[in-house]
């Protein structure tokens, strides 16, 4: 109670507190993404209540990783070496790690899952005879709610470990990561039928997601690799592209209104 307390009085701590949930709400983007574009292959009645099943279960792993918190931190401990230092940077540091951990290893599993998964995707969009296409809405549904339910749980696993070492790598305060994870966690919530009803209308914002994917996938790898790539270029890239995508479905909507004049 007392951290409770702190979390909202100590300037430091309410500092902390709300650069963290500015951070978890912007981690809890890429799961939001692949959580909508798995969910709208669902027939309409299941997609919500996927949805929310998916969230709350990302809740719940981040919530039981917080109370694990000295076996989270032990992730990070080297499991086997390559032995091999390759290139060496400016510094005589290497310029990618050959020690892995567990965290190491989880990271790029994932990583290879998500590029693989929007890969896949990506195929049965482009491809007329790859397949169902998930742009049409007419195509007939090519998941069943369990497949999506254990998709989800594999990515949830994968962002909630992200999210939590974030979280223990910006504060030492217990009650400031729960916060903080139920804060953006409740964001994700609200969020999730709107953005996945979005993608659902515009399908080149599909196309878009599916691309973020990659790019996060090879984040991924890249960090199991010890190759970290500052997460600010990353979201900066998503916000230009998104932003360059709202202004091109602008101007086809004005388009079409001035066809119909």
């Amino acid at each position: 109670m007392d951290s409770l307390v702190t979390a909202f009085t100590d300037p430091t701590a309410l500092a902390a507190l709300i650069a963290l949930v500015v951070m978890e709400v912007v981690l809890g983007i890429d799961n939001l993404v692949f959580i909508s574009i798995l969910t709208n292959k669902l027939p309409e009645a299941q997609r919500p209540k996927a949805r929310r099943i998916g969230i709350g279960l990302a809740l719940a792993m981040r919530l039981v990783l917080l109370s694990m918190i000295a076996w989270i931190v032990g992730l990070t401990a080297p499991v086997f070496d390559l032995g091999w230092r390759g290139p060496l940077d400016s510094h005589g540091a290497p310029t990618f790690e050959t020690q892995f951990s567990w965290r190491d290893m989880i990271l790029i599993a994932g990583g290879l899952f998500l590029i693989w998964k929007a890969t896949k995707e990506i195929h049965h969009n482009v491809d007329p005879h790859g397949g169902d296409d998930v742009l049409d809405k007419k195509s007939a549904v090519t998941m069943s709610f369990g497949s999506a339910i254990v998709q989800i749980i594999l990515l949830d696993m994968i962002f909630s470990l992200d999210s939590i070492l974030t979280a223990v790598g910006m504060t030492d305060n217990l009650a400031v990561m729960y916060i903080a994870v139920i804060v953006a966690v409740t964001v994700m919530l609200i969020a999730a039928d709107p953005l996945a009803n979005f993608i659902a209308r515009n399908p080149t914002v599909v196309m878009l997601a599916l691309g973020f994917l990659l790019m996060i996938g090879a984040v991924l790898i890249a960090d199991g690799f010890g190759v970290h790539v500052p997460k600010g270029y990353i979201y900066a890239a998503m916000a230009f592209s998104t932003l360059v995508e709202v202004l091109n479905i602008f101007a086809r909507r004005a388009k079409m209104r001035k066809g119909d004049a």
